[in-house]
């Protein structure tokens, strides 16, 4: 259906995408100045984003664990676990004398003395079983708004405070427990943004300098997704504010990666295209338009189905991803509407002078690599298909033996920060449980006060349970209807075999050993991760499906057909099995990690399979506008790898890069998580969807189009210009 005569010999297209090419493309200032203002207005009204590691915030109430925080908090407000604990130890290393002790006392009436504010009471500890240290319990009110930072801005002072009164009495110590992890995680955090935001940014420039040879084309993702992310941030803010998500704080991190490394995506998808037009002989507003005609489709797909996989984290049980997924979903949407809007504005305000000084843009490469590659793989797609194939099959299997670990407090900090120093120090002077031991909640039905026999035998019985070292005398509440014992386990409580202690014996006995008339809840630090464990493997069975089936349902509706969804979906499963196993030989085999950090295959799955989807529609989408050209379907392949090739693998490396820059964070969680997603976009875009899925649609041939014949050949009249993409973003023209 056409509609007028360009100047340039094309024609103008109905639809959506022609049309608002062709707006943006003659009306650029009034979409730059509404882009601006929409920054103006959000940075203005929007509220800070808060962020946390509390993990028990992370899960819905139902869950055991939560349920006895909340009996404790009732029962034994004055019993709360230290909100921070100051560890003390004689500078020379010997072991602690009577003298210490009473210095660590002193500390305690002096730091008690000073009235910092929010420090509410402080209880000196008996001195560790090889008396190497001692600590000061420190209680401070509940925080529950992270805004606030009460306990936090205590934490500052009290750590000013500990190193003056320090002085001079041949100790040394520092401040751990919760709300010093909080404050170094948000410290680390910092840091981590910078340094992630320096790497990724300085990536993008000598990229895009090496692809276009221009500072233009470099510094213009630069300029404009630093608009798009005030935007973005704003968005997220109010909508974590207005639903009550608690957000993780490796989610900022996230998001300066996800904004400029797919932003940028998105702009070469439209820069390809554009620079295509110019060469075809357009004029630079109507190249702008053509390129939001062709490219708009690829992207407004590639941005679906990485929104979708987003949003079915909304599915999840567990807090975390219900937060994580809308976060990451609406810095994508901004990024997607910047890439149809704002980018194409800008560049058709600069016209060709955004190629500048660069001349290379009107002379298509002849693109060598790419075209052997293609040509090798139409003679022999079944090597390539085999080859490809094996080589993620392989690497899958390791995945198998993947690990979950649950503490995101210490893999949310570098190591060297104070709170984790001080912790491994506790740690290792201590039994492994010792630092964080886990809570039996024994309360009465009927009201009944509880017996001092009752008492003492549910104690016995607990401390024979396997795994467990140690349990407390029982401490009742006012009323006698509630007793508390504190059980140390044998383990590191963020161990495999504290949890499966905790999910196991302790709490069956405990359940079926409480008295008549009486319940018994486990709570705690390692029934939180328990109960975190199960929440994921929920979501593996709910959200993994969803997310897959949208998907694929999307490529069907991209490609009119209902075969090459399916290879298409399978082939990126098969990427993503290849990623954790990669993620698992490096970090948890080879590395010395006792296992990987529990949000990771959700995370993976998210992002390798939403941007594996991108690239598969854009390798796909090519090698259909080739077939519609009159090639047969081996061919039709050797063409799409020769154009498509060169942009999948610019966006790839640009994208990988950007994730892998999460690696210079410094913390556990963030490397593990920069490095699977790289790896998984990098297996994507230089295994799968350059070598893998065209290789498959090669040999399957004509049925991949099932049931319909979108790769029918067809002829300029029905193509609207011979040798014209339909969509998609292929780096050079085909016409040849």
């Amino acid at each position: 259906m056409k509609q007028a005569v360009l100047e340039g010999g094309g024609t103008a297209e109905r639809g959506f995408f022609p049309a608002l090419g062709r707006w943006v493309a003659h009306h650029p200032w009034r979409v730059i100045a509404a882009w601006v203002v929409a920054a103006v207005a959000v940075v203005g009204f929007a509220p800070k984003l808060a962020t946390t590691t509390d993990e028990a915030s992370f899960l819905p109430s139902h869950y055991e664990s939560v349920q006895a925080l909340n009996l404790q908090e009732s029962a034994f407000p004055q019993a709360a676990a230290p909100a921070a604990m100051i560890v003390l130890e004689r500078a020379d290393g010997a072991p602690l004398t009577a003298a210490d002790s009473a210095a660590v006392s002193a500390l305690s009436a002096k730091l008690q003395a000073a009235h910092i504010p929010d420090v509410t009471a402080l209880q000196v500890g008996q001195p560790a079983p090889n008396k190497t240290l001692q600590t000061i319990g420190v209680q401070m009110p509940t925080d529950n708004d992270p805004q606030l930072k009460a306990q936090t801005d205590a934490v500052k002072a009290l750590r000013t405070q500990v190193q003056s009164d320090l002085s001079g009495t041949g100790l040394k110590g520092g401040i751990t427990g919760t709300a010093a992890q909080t404050l170094d995680s948000q410290s680390s955090g910092n840091k981590a943004e910078a340094l992630i935001g320096v790497a990724t940014i300085g990536l993008i420039l000598v990229l895009l300098l090496i692809i276009f040879r221009s500072p233009v084309v470099a510094l213009l993702p630069i300029i404009t997704i630093g608009v798009v992310s005030q935007i973005a941030d704003g968005l997220i803010a109010w909508a974590s504010k207005a639903f009550d998500l608690k957000t993780d704080s490796s989610v900022t991190s996230m998001l300066i990666v996800v904004l400029f490394g797919v932003g940028t995506d998105y702009i070469l998808f439209f820069m390809f295209r554009y620079r295509e037009r110019l060469r075809a002989g357009d004029t630079p507003k109507e190249a702008v338009a053509g390129a939001v005609t062709r490219a708009g489709e690829a992207i407004v797909s590639a941005g679906g189905a990485v929104i979708v996989s987003f949003m079915a984290l909304t599915l999840s049980t567990l807090g975390l991803f219900r937060s994580l997924g809308p976060a990451l979903a609406i810095a994508v949407a901004v990024t997607l509407v910047a890439g149809l809007t704002l980018i194409p504005s800008v560049v058709s305000l600069l016209g060709t002078r955004v190629f500048w000084p660069s001349k290379a843009w009107r002379v298509e490469p002849r693109g060598a690599r790419f075209a052997a590659i293609g040509r090798g793989m139409g003679r022999h797609p079944a090597r390539f298909a085999a080859v490809s194939g094996v080589l993620m099959a392989a690497l899958a299997i390791a995945a198998f033996s993947f690990r979950p670990t649950f503490d995101l407090s210490s893999g949310s900090t570098a190591k060297s920060s104070e709170s984790t120093v001080w912790q491994k120090n506790l740690q290792d002077a201590s039994s492994a449980g010792a630092t964080m031991p886990s809570q039996v909640m024994l309360r009465s039905t009927s009201g009944a006060k509880l017996t001092e026999d009752e008492l003492a035998s549910y104690g016995g019985t607990l401390a024979k349970i396997p795994g467990v070292a140690q349990v407390s005398t029982p401490y009742p509440n006012g009323t006698g209807t509630v007793a508390l014992y504190s059980v140390t386990l044998d383990h590191d409580p963020s161990s495999s075999a504290a949890i499966a202690t905790v999910k196991g014996p302790l709490r069956t006995t405990a359940h079926q050993a409480a008295p008549a008339g009486t319940t018994a809840l486990v709570g705690g630090t390692t029934a939180v991760f328990v109960d975190i464990n199960k929440a994921v493997n929920h979501d593996y069975a709910v959200v993994f499906p969803v997310a897959a089936i949208i998907i694929t349902l999307i490529l069907g509706l991209v490609l009119r057909a209902v075969v090459a969804p399916l290879y298409l979906m399978a082939s990126v499963g098969l990427g993503f099995g290849a990623t954790l196993g990669a993620t698992v030989l490096l970090f948890q085999n080879s590395g010395g990690n006792n296992g990987l950090i529990f949000m990771l295959p959700v995370i993976m799955y998210m992002f390798v399979v939403a941007l594996g989807t991108d690239y598969n529609i854009l390798m796909i989408t090519r090698l259909r506008e080739e077939a519609r050209a009159g090639r047969d379907p081996r061919a039709a392949a050797a063409e799409a790898v020769r154009h498509a090739g060169p942009t999948i693998g610019a966006a790839g490396l640009i994208l990988a890069g950007s994730f892998a820059s999460l690696m210079l964070a410094g913390q556990s969680t963030l490397t593990q998580m920069g490095f699977a997603i790289s790896a998984g976009i990098a297996i994507a875009a230089f295994v799968m969807s350059m070598f893998f899925t065209p290789a498959i649609t090669a040999l399957v041939g004509h049925a991949a189009w099932w049931p319909g014949r979108a790769d029918a050949a067809r002829t300029p009249a029905t193509r609207g210009e011979a040798g014209e993409p339909e969509y998609g973003a292929a780096g050079a023209s085909s016409r040849r």
